[in-house]
């Protein structure tokens, strides 16, 4: 079969490209942008690519289109596509009907630390040799992939279940199609103000998924998320597993910090049993995205202990607190944080983890809801463990973004081009008497901001 994928170079697409590939198909595609790295793993795969939608790509006639979400009406190609009366599906729909359905499907949901739980899932099960396929919104760092297919037929499969549309014309959340049968909802924040109108619109999709949970399904979440509680509280029909801190909840999975920076802890499980996790990774979110993993792992009967085991030797996400530059002066971590509460995250587990070493937070507001300038009112304080922020104004902004950097609790500033930015970040290097940790979170591709910074630096390393 002849598919055709439009908006291919997206994580979720490109991904999907590669399972259709991998299946047997005849996969060919196209996207406004076509560009690394996306483009290389797709022409490495053998998939034809085309830049822009000009119709003609749609001749001769696919057996399928595939259609991105990033489309809508009024692309040429939609057009020719409905006028034509060709056959077209969404990426989760195809996903959930050719790949999911003959699967053992884990899904990991929630506003934050889907794409490292996944990670951290699929790094779990190949350890216990279960050879899981898996689809991820991020490249993890122990496959070096972001898709592949599971052993066979009746495996298992983890995928990143996105709460975000699936096409203009399926408004439903992606993963309403994905057949789950173990799901993490790692929690639940209001996010993606461009497609729902409040927190209540996010849960009731939420409450969408959990309907769709078979009866011996398994559903994990954290004890202490009052939003994710009232999605629970609508109505849920399989056997529900929890997870806290270790206090004197009942019934519960647990977590008990061994390392102030979450870099060793302890998991112990309903039955009272321990097992430790010491690793590179830090801040207390890892730490809950590590027991949702290792909970999601023993729905498929891999042992604590085993799974403890995997974590100890888990790399990472790629753009996840990713150490792309060190010297003996300066470490530069891509972050992907996207939201004021995974600012504080990852700034927090950074300052827990380097002590009193100077950290720089640089920020560039990029997702749809910071773009409309919903999140603004919490952005000052999420940078407070930071000794200095640097916000990047990319032209997207329209709101005030100097009044979030003069209500900061710690010196910041504003910077509206790339060579200012980053020419400041070097003169607050230069002015560091210590060691520094420059943290740079975006979303995006930052307008090549990371390479420059780490090209700036390694001069100025071979000048010394």
């Amino acid at each position: 079969m002849h598919i055709h994928i439009l908006g291919i170079c997206g994580t979720f697409m490109g991904s999907l490209a590669q399972l259709a590939k991998q299946l047997g198909h005849q996969v060919s595609g196209s996207d406004a942008n076509v560009y690394p790295p996306m483009s290389t793993q797709l022409e490495l795969a053998g998939i034809e690519l085309t830049e822009g939608f000009d119709p003609q790509q749609l001749q001769p006639t696919p057996d399928l289109i595939i259609v991105g979400n990033a489309l809508s009406r009024g692309n040429p190609c939609i057009e020719y596509m409905l006028d034509n009366s060709l056959v077209y599906t969404s990426g989760p729909q195809w996903l959930g009907e050719h790949v999911l359905r003959d699967q053992y499907v884990i899904s990991v949901s929630g506003t934050h630390g889907k794409t490292t739980t996944s990670s951290m899932v699929a790094a779990i099960l190949e350890y216990a040799g279960l050879k899981p396929g898996f689809l991820i919104g991020g490249v993890p760092l122990d496959f070096g992939l972001s898709a592949r297919l599971s052993a066979g037929s009746g495996g298992y499969f983890v995928v990143e279940a996105d709460e975000y549309d699936s096409a203009f014309f399926d408004k439903r959340s992606k993963f309403v199609h994905y057949h789950s049968n173990t799901l993490v909802m790692n929690n639940l924040e209001f996010d993606h103000g461009d497609i729902f109108d409040d927190l209540a619109a996010i849960q009731r999709q939420f409450h969408h998924l959990v309907r769709t949970l078979p009866s011996t399904g398994h559903l994990i979440y954290p004890l202490d998320d009052g939003n994710l509680q009232q999605v629970v509280d609508q109505g849920c029909w399989s056997q529900i597993q929890t997870f806290s801190e270790d206090t004197a909840a009942s019934k519960s999975w647990r977590y008990k910090l061994l390392a102030v920076d979450g870099s060793q802890f302890e998991i112990i499980d309903e039955k009272d049993q321990s097992a430790l996790i010491s690793w590179q990774h830090s801040g207390r979110h890892n730490v809950l995205n590590a027991i949702a993993a290792v909970m999601a792992a023993s729905t498929v009967g891999v042992g604590l202990e085993k799974a403890c085991e995997a974590l100890c030797q888990f790399v990472g996400v790629k753009r996840r607190m990713e150490v792309i530059y060190e010297d003996d002066r300066v470490t530069v971590y891509d972050d992907f944080a996207h939201h004021p509460t995974a600012i504080i995250s990852t700034v927090q587990g950074l300052r827990a983890k380097v002590g009193t070493e100077q950290v720089i937070a640089i920020v560039e507001p990029r997702s749809a809801t910071m773009k409309l300038g919903m999140h603004k009112a919490a952005l000052s304080d999420a940078v407070a463990a930071a000794d200095c922020a640097i916000w990047y104004k990319g032209p997207a902004i329209n709101w005030d973004l100097q009044a979030v950097a003069s209500a900061c609790t710690v010196p910041a500033m504003v910077c509206d081009q790339i060579d200012q930015l980053l020419t400041s970040t070097l003169e607050q290097l230069n002015q560091s008497a210590e060691k520094a940790h420059v943290v740079v979170m975006s979303n995006g591709g930052f307008e090549g901001f990371h390479l420059r910074l780490v090209a700036a630096l390694e001069a100025n390393q071979k000048a010394q």
